[in-house]
């Protein structure tokens, strides 16, 4: 985990992979309680059965759900002290390359973009985070995230 003592310190970090996560186990239980709080329970993803003779060969995550694992990514891979605060001000731009089956194991990859002050003691920061699946050569799913920070 990187450890970044202040938040001034990420803006030489402008261009530059910051920090990756750990790996993070996608479960049929988490898919199906991502199915129950957003109502999406198309059958790809919680009809095990069904999915498994379908086009992937088991079921898979929904996209949204793995965009809801960034949070994490950021939380596992580093740590920003001496800010009161973080908020999720939105995206630029989501793909989701390419299907995660249940069972995979994911990570993020945080390459900083930009890192602009904002109101409030505050700074913008524009990441791209490249979700990787263990084993596969394409990404899950590369977004573009703005985030503020508050000191």
């Amino acid at each position: 985990m990187k450890t970044f003592e202040h938040l001034s310190e990420l803006a030489a970090l402008v261009g530059q992979e910051v920090a990756v996560s750990d790996w993070i186990a996608v479960t049929q239980e988490q898919v199906n309680l991502f199915a129950e709080a957003t109502g999406d329970h198309q059958w790809i993803h919680v009809d095990v059965e069904r999915a498994t003779a379908g086009p992937f060969g088991a079921p898979i995550a929904h996209g949204f759900l793995t965009l809801s694992m960034l949070p994490k990514f950021f939380e596992n891979a580093m740590e920003i002290r001496n800010t009161r605060m973080g908020v999720n001000y939105g995206l630029n731009k989501v793909r989701f390359t390419s299907p995660v089956p249940v069972g995979s194991r994911l990570r993020g990859r945080l390459k900083l973009l930009a890192c602009e002050p904002v109101d409030n003691n505050g700074m913008q920061l524009t990441w791209q985070v490249t979700v990787e699946r263990e084993g596969s050569d394409k990404p899950a799913c590369v977004a573009e995230s703005v985030a503020r920070r508050y000191v």
